[in-house]
């Protein structure tokens, strides 16, 4: 609650001075010409994701146990990959070069990064390889290494579902948020031994303490919401939705609910399927397309629907399937 509450504060708080940085240095968004018409938001500050990072790591630091290696884990993880964002976002708004760092160049430190962070967490005592699959909680095959690149897998793909979901006001934090308040009962569940047998999950010992990273998360988010919102004062870039992407699939890793996952963040699925099949269906057809646009939320913005409705929507969906992955803790 705490570090909830700090995080929230720290952004509130020095929120406006980081936006009138950001507006200083010229960190302006660069609206696509091929996009809906978002050409009122050409020079919103972006990068706002440096907020998020200040107030959910100086949140981390005073409250946590620094002495348990999965917060630093998960600090570091979150950490890295807002580097990679930064790097894409300076090259993008600050260097002029449109297409920022590659996609293969991103893909690459982002696997570099998730390697990394998993060759350490595998090599922990109280970490377990096995899967745990929902509603059949008897069964947890054994993976050995083939756990690594699966659960790189899940931490690249978590990170560029909410990247890809970042396109409105609002539209990638809000449902972060509520995955992250979600995995906050996920990973305390996970690091009580009596809670963790009694629901038949798990139990990862110290994992408990990453509570405090996902509560600063949901309080941070909070607070970049506050400036986020419709119509935004400032954007989170590729620092901002890449770290809590990542962040969000690490925790899930840590939580022993990897494939869960795909319930929690039902919503950057969907979006990031809708530009899956978009791209393959236009290579495979030659040129033929399912959506108007890709991804689904500018689909259902070229339908006319005003932004503010399809934001409010979405959050409802992320609220509806984070409910159906809590439900999975007692059935069996």
């Amino acid at each position: 609650i705490y570090a909830f509450l700090t995080a929230l504060i720290i952004s509130i708080v020095i929120g406006p001075r980081c936006i009138a940085w950001l507006q200083k240095i010229k960190c302006r968004q660069v609206i696509q010409e091929d996009g809906p018409e978002h050409h009122i938001k050409a020079g919103t500050p972006t990068m706002g994701g440096l907020l998020i990072a200040m107030s959910l790591v100086g949140s981390v630091l005073l409250w946590a146990d620094l002495t348990n290696m999965y917060v630093w884990l998960a600090v570091l993880l979150f950490i890295s990959f807002g580097a990679i964002g930064f790097a894409d976002d300076y090259l993008k708004v600050i260097k002029r070069r449109n297409l920022g760092l590659s996609a293969r160049a991103k893909f690459a430190a982002q696997v570099a990064v998730a390697v990394l962070v998993v060759g350490v967490l595998v090599t922990l005592p109280s970490y377990s390889t096995q899967l745990s699959l929902p509603f059949i909680k008897w069964f947890r095959p054994e993976l050995g290494l083939l756990y690594i690149p699966f659960a790189i897998l899940v931490m690249v793909g978590s990170s560029n579902g909410v990247n890809l979901t970042d396109g409105l006001d609002g539209l990638a934090i809000g449902p972060t948020v509520v995955a992250a308040a979600c995995f906050t009962i996920f990973i305390y569940v996970a690091g009580h031994a009596q809670l963790a047998e009694y629901l038949q999950v798990p139990y990862v010992a110290g994992v408990g303490e990453v509570t405090i990273f996902c509560g600063a998360m949901v309080g941070a988010g909070l607070g970049f919401l506050w400036y986020n919102a419709y119509p935004a004062q400032v954007f989170m870039g590729d620092v901002g939705s890449l770290s809590l992407g990542g962040a969000l699939g690490f925790v899930a890793i840590l939580s022993k609910q990897e494939l869960l996952l795909v319930v929690v963040g039902g919503l950057f699925v969907i979006e990031t399927l809708s530009v899956i099949l978009q791209v393959g269906y236009f290579k495979f057809t030659g040129g033929k397309r399912i959506f108007r646009m890709a991804p689904l939320h500018h689909h259902f913005e070229k339908q006319g629907i005003p932004e503010s409705k399809i934001i409010v929507r979405f959050w409802i969906l992320s609220i509806l399937f984070a409910l159906v992955a809590l439900s999975t803790l007692k059935l069996r």
